[in-house]
């Protein structure tokens, strides 16, 4: 499924946090992906739809180096990855068996993959930096995925970090961690995130001019309309 450009421009001006905010006032709790750290300090932050891997723990008659040659392996799943998606792998946070390596992590680059989340491990962690291929994820191990787990399918709902993800939910990663945006809210949360920032730009601005926080973060009736006020000068100078 295509994401609307204009989805992947707004949210992309919206940190993470400020989604789980809104997403809280909608009733979801648990959108943040425990674990999944950036491998790289400064890696952009990434919107994209979520194309779903799902590993389980290693069985010896399956976790084993000939799987990599199955049809149902990781090499096959990254031949099915569309340009600008955002791989999601429940690795259960296995951190004893690096789930991809550097070949896998070029290639997946080359097929114009967005990025890679996962509340697992990597291989090969210097060729994995070498690629480009922005990744967040619990650091590094030596060992393969087989050593650990081993891997089922893709495209179907998993748990990453202890959320669920649906194929095709949006996700949205920064320096703070990977969101999901359930893909029935995008609409919703788009409208309402992008207004929630601009808020919280001018509440910053008052605490840097000096204001206390008792009745500016959150604000007040007094507070909303001088933010109205500022909000309807910024829209009238065309900004």
């Amino acid at each position: 499924m295509t994401l609307d450009r204009s989805v992947i421009d707004i949210l992309s001006a919206v940190s993470t946090a400020t989604l789980t905010t809104v997403l809280l006032k909608k009733g979801l709790r648990n959108v943040w992906m425990r674990g999944t750290r950036p491998l790289r300090p400064g890696q952009p932050r990434l919107v994209g739809r979520a194309f779903t891997l799902r590993f389980v723990p290693a069985r010896e008659d399956l976790a084993t180096p000939e799987s990599w040659s199955s049809p149902r392996s990781t090499r096959a799943a990254i031949e099915d990855m569309p340009a600008g998606c955002i791989a999601v792998a429940d690795a259960m946070g296995v951190t004893d068996a690096g789930i991809f390596g550097d070949i896998l992590a070029a290639r997946m680059r080359k097929r114009g993959v967005a990025g890679l989340v996962t509340d697992g491990v990597m291989r090969d962690v210097a060729g994995v930096l070498g690629t480009g291929l922005p990744i967040w994820c619990q650091g590094g191990a030596a060992p393969p995925s087989v050593a650990g787990l081993t891997f089922v399918n893709w495209q179907e709902p998993i748990g990453c970090g202890g959320v669920a993800v649906f194929p095709d939910d949006l996700v949205v990663v920064d320096d703070d961690g990977a969101v999901v945006v359930p893909q029935k809210l995008v609409e919703e949360v788009v409208a309402v995130a992008q207004e929630q920032e601009r808020l919280e730009a001018w509440i910053m601005g008052e605490v840097e001019n000096g204001a206390s926080l008792p009745g500016l973060y959150p604000p007040n009736a007094e507070n909303k309309a001088r933010y109205e006020t500022w909000r309807a000068g910024r829209t009238t100078a065309g900004e």
